[in-house]
């Protein structure tokens, strides 16, 4: 890229909105040597499609001279086609990324392109102050842009812009920082430490209504020596930067959404896990980036009985989400009232259903439990079995095989009883753990009980590290926060 924008040095100004620029006018980008600006070797070959000297011919056959006006207005016409051809690419590049941080390591990688830069970093901090703020270096380590955030906002370029300050608007050169008068001590030290002279920065921005609106971040490239992007350059790159301020935008939105229901859906869920004798409790939530309808709950019960419950409503986003919190508060209605009768308990969640949202469909598996005697009474609509886990046995329990919630006129299907040894930890969970193997059922499931079964001896005491596993080993390679459609819960019971 680099290279390529190099020899358009040869070719001449790429000015979209100049059409009709005076043919004879000097113009230092058309020189044969140009000096070396911003990183780019002057000596880069002329362009393969610059029109080539023609030898002198008289008469009607006569060609015209490379000097001629003809000649440069058809060079700098190509210069034109190969920048907006670049330009081109690289929003076409951008347009295709869906994910915030992916668009803006983009910016910067294109961004590096079009002004020469080898490094540099972009802040995002929208002037509106809901977020997200985050800052993203190119060739920087985590650790050299914490030496960057050490140094006053006030000195450093992207922080005038961020703060709105006068002369940030359209960009903000640096050719020679250690040349400068007034360099803050602290920028100059970090400077130095991190081997950059030099720095370019835009301004992020997109339509608003009113200037701090609109602000989003700013992108700074830095230079290893003494430079400055040119004219041409600096044209294009604000260009592209026009283009992206819009897409972030779009993807800021995204963004505020995403966590925005991801929040909801976590309120919505228990906010601590009780303390109850004889038993310890532990769960797990990953959201998708639509937001789900998967929930867990736990609740104290009389005579030191604990009401365990897991389940899942269809659909995903907001809908969804408020289905799931009206679903569990009347399950919890219903578990105060009737919570030794699992049976009961999910017949009268299936009628609730049926009346008030016809149209939607769940899953269900609700457990009355006795950590005094380690009893579990369970039942299930249509929700996997649990999976029971101890030194001697690694083994789904049988649960009776029913619809879920809102597919019969009447549901009701007979309760399975449960005696867990000490030392063994049930383990209830979603669908969504299955779903994202990408595997066939079956080999979802053998999975599961694969990483159940090898949880380390010394660890099957503790059921925080027996969820962690089982997620890590279900789930490897960050799938468990990958995005994806489906949610993931688990919740674990150990009896003591």
């Amino acid at each position: 890229m680099e290279t390529l924008l190099a020899a358009q040095n040869d070719m001449g100004v790429c000015d979209a909105f100049e059409q009709y620029a005076p043919v004879g006018k000097p113009d230092t980008m058309n020189a044969p040597h140009p000096p070396k600006v911003a990183g780019i070797d002057s000596t880069v070959p002329s362009p393969a499609h610059t029109v080539a000297p023609a030898p002198a011919a008289s008469g009607a056959s006569a060609v015209l001279s490379p000097n001629a006006p003809g000649a440069l207005l058809q060079d700098r016409l190509a210069g034109w086609v190969s920048d907006l051809t670049t330009l081109h690419e690289l929003t076409e590049r951008l347009a295709r990324t869906d994910a915030l941080p992916d668009a803006l390591h983009e910016v910067l990688s294109a961004g590096a392109a079009l002004v020469g830069a080898r490094r540099g970093l972009v802040v995002l901090e929208p002037g509106d102050g809901l977020g997200p703020d985050t800052t993203i270096g190119l060739g920087l380590a985590r650790a050299d842009l914490g030496h960057i955030e050490t140094v006053p906002r006030s000195s450093m370029s992207y922080g005038r812009i961020l703060d709105g300050l006068p002369g940030g608007d359209g960009g903000i050169a640096q050719p020679d920082l250690f040349a400068e008068d007034g360099l803050d001590p602290r920028h100059r030290a970090v400077a130095a430490r991190l081997g950059y002279a030099a720095s370019y920065t835009l301004p992020l921005s997109a339509e608003a209504a009113t200037e701090a609106a609109a602000r989003l971040g700013a992108a700074v490239w830095l230079y290893d020596e003494p430079a400055e992007p040119a004219e041409r350059q600096r044209h294009l790159v604000g260009l592209y930067a026009r283009y992206a301020g819009e897409h972030l935008a779009r993807l800021v939105e995204v963004e505020r959404t995403r966590a925005c229901m991801a929040t909801i859906a976590e309120e919505l869920l228990p906010s601590r896990l009780p303390r109850v004798g004889g038993v310890r409790l532990a769960a797990r939530h990953r959201t998708g980036p639509h937001g789900g309808g998967d929930w867990y709950d736990a609740l104290p019960l009389p005579d030191a009985a604990l009401g365990l419950a897991v389940g899942s409503v269809t659909g995903s986003g907001p809908s969804a989400i408020a289905a799931m919190g009206r679903l569990r508060a009347s399950l919890r209605a219903y578990t105060v009232m009737e919570g030794e009768d699992p049976v009961a308990v999910l017949s009268d969640l299936e009628l609730l259903l049926r009346l008030t949202e016809p149209a939607r469909s769940a899953t269900a598996l609700f457990a009355y439990c006795e950590p005094a005697l380690r009893k579990i009474t369970l039942a299930g609509a249509g929700h996997s079995p649990p999976l029971l886990i101890g030194e001697r046995r690694t083994e789904f329990v049988e649960t009776s095989v029913s619809a879920p919630l809102g597919m019969l006129a009447c549901w009701e299907a007979p309760s399975v009883e449960l005696q867990a040894e000490p030392g063994e930890t049930v383990l209830l969970y979603t669908d969504g753990l299955l779903h994202r193997t990408g595997d066939p059922t079956d080999r979802a499931f053998a999975r599961l009980h694969a990483a159940a079964a090898g949880v380390p001896k010394a660890l099957r005491r503790d059921p925080e590290a027996i969820v962690d596993h089982v997620l890590r080993t279900v789930l490897p390679g960050g799938l468990d926060d990958a995005d994806s459609e489906e949610d993931v819960v688990l919740l674990a019971a150990y009896f003591e």
